[in-house]
């Protein structure tokens, strides 16, 4: 008799095949697909129910990619940079959901910029992906507000305008998770994913992810050989989830240990250059200086475990919103009447 091999299982008993999506559409070799992987990867080796994540996204090429990962979670498409709004009002219902926000730098950066702005300035948590190529991928592949200055397309133009840092942006804003990553980093970004998901608060990750099509020839500052040239990682990840012991095995002022609100831990260890992510204004420094260096940053470029999130805020109750019935939610006449009569 042949007995069947059991397959591996995370914390909850579920398959890595319980965190897919549908087969992706994007043209082959996308930088998009491979934070897909990253996502499912993350996502099952931390052990968070596909039923308790919401995924949201706009228009792009990025935003196609929630239904390539998770199938099993809730969903929703909003219109061109109008992710966020939906993001907040789903963070208001049932707070209990965890929230993954797919967007692309023109979703974020140019028609969603002030929708970003305002989602960082209240703190909705949720971890935000930025994939980051620098094009409109679905328009033919005009240049992106995130595309660097004398960066080239396939058909010679020259770009002769500044991008924007949504990095940059997002800390001055005052964002308390802030990291950039490749695509073709896959040990890097699972380890910023795991730790974002453990954040409980705005966590913006900025991926430079290459467009195959528009995006990935000589000239191209977010093409995969530049990025694989220029990448300069301020520190190596690992990450400690809540529900495995936390050990000590470092030389002293080589790691920095970061304790999340959940009790997991990111533990940095630092490489040639001594950075600290806790640093706000070091941060900013630092990104302004890689510009001029030409440098392309990876790791964790900042964060504040400190800052309040969007729920505590506004001082939002346990239960979710959506749960509670309308005799919960609805004052009756005699407290409406009372309201009324104060402001007579």
């Amino acid at each position: 008799m042949v007995q069947s091999v059991p397959q591996n299982t995370n914390r909850l008993g579920l398959t890595i095949a319980d965190y897919k999506g549908s087969p992706s559409t994007l043209c082959d070799g996308c930088g998009h697909d491979a934070i897909t992987a990253q996502l499912i990867k993350a996502f099952y080796e931390i052990g968070v129910a596909p039923h308790q994540v919401a995924k949201l996204s706009g228009i792009g090429c990025s935003s196609k990619t929630p239904a390539y990962f998770l199938s099993r979670s809730h969903g929703f498409n909003s219109v061109h940079g109008r992710m966020p709004s939906v993001a907040t009002g789903v963070n208001i219902a049932n707070k209990t959901l965890k929230l993954v926000g797919v967007s692309g730098d023109g979703d974020t950066a140019s028609i969603g910029l002030g929708q970003f702005c305002h989602l960082v300035r209240r703190d909705v948590p949720m971890i935000y992906i930025v994939e980051n190529n620098g094009v409109y991928g679905l328009t033919k592949g005009q240049f992106s507000a995130t595309a660097d200055y004398g960066s080239k397309l396939k058909t010679g133009v020259v770009n002769d305008l500044p991008p924007i840092d949504l990095c940059g942006l997002a800390i001055e804003l005052g964002c308390g998770f802030v990291a950039r990553s490749f695509a073709g980093d896959p040990k890097q970004l699972t380890a910023l994913l795991k730790t974002a998901a453990s954040f409980n608060g705005t966590a913006v990750l900025d991926v430079i992810s290459p467009c195959v099509t528009f995006n990935n020839h000589e000239g191209s500052t977010k093409s995969y050989k530049y990025a694989k040239e220029m990448e300069t990682p301020l520190h190596e990840l690992g990450y400690i989830p809540f529900f495995e012991q936390i050990t000590v095995d470092y030389d002293h002022g080589t790691v920095q240990d970061v304790e999340l609100h959940d009790g997991s831990h990111l533990r940095l260890k630092k490489l040639a250059k001594e950075y600290d992510p806790t640093d706000r204004i070091g941060a900013i420094n630092t990104i302004q200086q890689a510009h001029i260096d030409k440098q392309f940053l990876t790791g964790l470029l900042y964060i504040d475990e400190s800052k309040p999130s969007f729920p505590e805020l506004l001082h939002l109750m346990d239960e979710p919103l959506s749960a509670m019935t309308q005799e919960q939610t609805r004052p009756p006449k005699e407290v409406l009447d009372q309201i009324m009569a104060s402001m007579m």
